[in-house]
């Protein structure tokens, strides 16, 4: 074999196709990828049309639970079948996702009689699922079972059959599960979202199954949790000189300053804006006091509001520092928009 014969034989330098063929291949595999949403998206615009009586008793059985809802498949199905039961305990139906060939080693022990059963399975004929379904019709669990077919095995042994049946899968082949899985998806979406509303499950709902997330932080989280609180609330009393009044608001590292009277009572705030002002006018910082400089009343937040209502309140009036006061009116803190965005509540 000669030197250029060896060139050509590795790939990497091959020499690159025509540029007319390599646009008919970026135009083919667009095309293909177009294809693919149209099957996919037909394939779950059709699930609207069969929906009737199996999903509202579906509904009512998820609704009705008093045990936990437990979703099962195998394979691709199995992949679905966790993210339907993830999607369920998230919005207020408490749910697992148990493997069926598990459950035929040990784990049909975490399935008691008050548990309701989705098994999903394209063909209905999944071994792992028949294996267990002698022992779902002896525990007497209701079962949901979505297939394609209501007369496969999975189909007739159901309490409640829901058809996931598609047309055609998306991929080229018809060998990979694509538009069926994207339906099955689409329908364990659409159960878990009736449920949910059916429940009255709300966003402060939604926030306690997600405490972690921008939604929780945002519902959970109060004031008080978040303020700065005791010594360190950049407060002085209205007879403080412009002096010592800067000396508390440059150690509360806040931006502004809560002017108060002798009894903790707001009666006004001073910032940057004040002081720039208060300059302005070549007055003495020592003989000067901050109840001639502050701006009186001002807003302020309550430490039992949820940190949102700060958010709000900042956002809606262009400012970035608010005070906190106790249930009895009293000056208790202050946060400020950095508070928040440490805290989470503001996502950037």
């Amino acid at each position: 074999m000669n030197d250029d014969s060896a060139v050509l034989d590795n790939p990497a330098q091959r020499p690159a196709p025509p540029a007319s063929r390599r646009d008919q291949q970026s135009a083919d595999t667009l095309s293909l990828a177009r294809r693919v949403f149209e099957i996919e998206a037909d394939s779950v615009q059709q699930l609207k049309n069969r929906l009737d009586d199996n999903f509202l008793n579906a509904c009512t059985a998820l609704l009705n639970c008093s045990g936990r809802v437990v979703v099962c498949g195998v394979g691709k199905s199995g992949h679905i079948a966790n993210k339907i039961a993830a999607t369920l305990a998230s919005t207020g139906t408490p749910a697992f996702f148990v493997h069926p060939s598990e459950a035929s080693h040990g784990d049909f022990g975490m399935i008691t009689a008050s548990d309701v059963v989705i098994a999903i399975s394209y063909s209905g004929e999944s071994d792992e699922l028949k294996t267990i379904l002698p022992l779902l019709k002896r525990t007497g669990n209701t079962l949901i079972a979505f297939t394609a077919r209501s007369q496969s095995s999975l189909g007739k042994a159901a309490s409640i059959h829901l058809d996931i049946s598609v047309k055609q899968e998306a991929c080229p082949l018809g060998l990979a599960p694509t538009s069926s899985t994207t339906a099955t998806l689409a329908m364990g979406d659409a159960l878990a979202v009736a449920v949910l509303n059916l429940r009255g499950f709300s966003a402060n709902d939604f926030a306690r199954t997600h405490p972690g997330g921008a939604l929780g932080k945002k519902l959970l989280l109060s004031i008080a949790d978040i303020m700065t609180a005791g010594s360190a609330t950049p407060t002085v009393e209205s007879g403080a000189s412009l002096k010592d009044a800067l000396l508390a608001m440059n150690t509360g590292q806040l931006g502004f300053l809560i002017v108060t009277d002798t009894h903790h009572n707001m009666l006004g705030v001073f910032s940057d804006g004040d002081l720039r002002r208060a300059l302005d006018r070549n007055i003495d910082i020592h003989t000067t006091v901050i109840a001639d400089l502050m701006t009186p009343g001002g807003h302020h937040v309550e430490a039992s509001q949820p940190a949102v209502k700060a958010l709000e309140l900042m956002e809606k009036h262009k400012i970035y520092a608010l005070p906190v006061l106790d249930d009895h009116g009293k000056v208790c803190g202050a946060l400020n928009m950095h508070s928040l965005l440490q805290a989470g509540v503001v996502q950037v």
